[in-house]
């Protein structure tokens, strides 16, 4: 690997550490797929990459308009003792806050929530079915409930089940491979444009009755196809693409997906030699181990945002959503194992295994300012304007792994 340069972001924690060893990880894994197919390619990354990844969103332009990763009521909120991090990105979860509090604006959520306790403000956003949590101390986290059970658990774990052959036999690494991507916002797609841009042949189904923030679907959809599909209304059409894969990768809630026969633990006696990766932001148990979550909820609740505050006492933020990329890229390492083995089986990852990884590694070094570091770009088309973001972080025989982003919805529910 060509990590040459080791420290770059200005922030408290290693967050270089947790991206490095997740885009590593990755590496090694499609290397060992390729090896698995008899080739001798090179898979490769590099500082400058892993880098670059991270700063998708930061950097990321469709003809030539930068992003927007945050709306109005998303963020932290003062409250009479303490603050919370909200995440009203989506439609639904911004009408949630509004009718927790009776509020309409900005300026109204911040008086409101100013004259009331914070773990009130939590509770009140979260019996509305909105995404919310107090900003907590590393110290408080690990004496909550949540943070007890997942204290010693590992970001990741693997139940190998069935065996399985690597479909396929072409130049990519995962030609030939299918995979079903039931995932959303930023971990789980990261994972599946990985996967899609080392050949695999990738569909994206998305509910047409909550679709997804077009934005996101551009920033994590190299290489992949989507399609719309109310999966309570389209169970054969569902069934006939699960008897044909081989990767299923889950990113919904914990249990939200189960009542239409998707649950991990469904899908693998169903289906043992299928690849099946599930993500959470809490853990699948628990008493949060339903409930939704974020990179920067994650970050508000285990102790992160109060580790990188501001001069000022104020909640901060890690420079990047690197919860959200690191487990990403962590569980297509999983994934690309199980394959290289050829085993199916349960891959398990969570953003707060990340957050606690991260919060476990040892002071970082400091960043040598002296040191200059690129930004390492590409131009794909996709039919919702020009794209110029930075491709997945690997190289395959020195060569970056960029691809065309499909159009939204635009893809037949069918395998190539």
């Amino acid at each position: 690997m060509s990590i040459a340069i080791r420290r770059w972001w200005h922030a408290p924690l290693d967050v270089e550490g947790l991206a490095i060893s997740a885009v590593s990880a990755a590496a090694d894994a499609a290397a060992a797929v390729v090896r698995a197919r008899g080739s001798s390619t090179a898979i490769d990354t590099s500082s400058e990459l892993i880098r670059s990844a991270f700063e998708t969103v930061e950097h990321a332009r469709i003809d030539g308009r930068g992003f927007s990763p945050w709306a109005e009521l998303s963020g932290f909120i003062r409250c009479a003792d303490g603050s919370v991090r909200l995440h009203g990105n989506y439609p639904h979860h911004a009408e949630a806050i509004r009718r927790a509090v009776g509020i309409t604006s900005r300026r109204e959520l911040d008086e409101v929530a100013a004259q009331m306790p914070a773990q009130e403000f939590e509770d009140a956003v979260l019996a509305a079915g909105g995404v919310a949590a107090r900003v907590r101390t590393a110290e408080e986290w690990q004496e909550h409930d949540q943070g007890r059970l997942m204290r010693d658990a590992p970001w990741t774990e693997v139940v190998p089940t069935g065996e399985r052959a690597l479909p396929g036999s072409d130049d990519a690494p995962l030609a030939g491979v299918r995979v079903l991507d039931l995932t959303r916002v930023l971990a789980g797609p990261t994972c599946t444009q990985l996967l899609a841009c080392l050949g695999a042949d990738v569909l994206r189904i998305d509910p047409p009755g909550r679709p997804e923030i077009l934005e996101q679907h551009l920033l994590t959809g190299m290489g992949k196809r989507s399609t719309e599909l109310d999966l309570a209304d389209h169970r054969s059409e569902i069934a006939a693409l699960l008897s044909d894969a081989d990767v299923v990768v889950l990113g919904y809630r914990p249990g939200s997906l189960d009542r239409f026969g998707l649950a991990a633990t469904t899908l693998a006696a169903e289906h043992p030699r299928l690849v099946i990766a599930s993500l959470s932001a809490w853990g699948h148990e628990g008493p949060w181990g339903h409930r939704p979550g974020f990179d920067s909820i994650v970050q508000a609740a285990t102790g992160i945002a109060v580790r990188c505050a501001g001069p000022d006492g104020r909640p901060g933020a890690l420079p990047v959503q690197a919860l959200d990329f690191a487990t990403g890229y962590v569980l297509a390492a999983r994934i690309l194992e199980l394959l290289a083995a050829g085993r199916g089986g349960t891959v398990s990852a969570s953003l707060v295994g990340a957050a606690q990884t991260l919060l476990a590694l040892p002071s970082p070094p400091e960043v040598d300012d002296e040191v200059s570091m690129g930004t390492t770009m590409v131009t794909v088309s996709s039919p919702h304007g020009t794209l110029f973001l930075p491709p997945p972080p690997l190289l395959l025989a020195r060569r970056s792994l960029e691809r065309d982003v499909g159009g939204y919805g635009a893809a037949a529910p069918a395998w190539h």
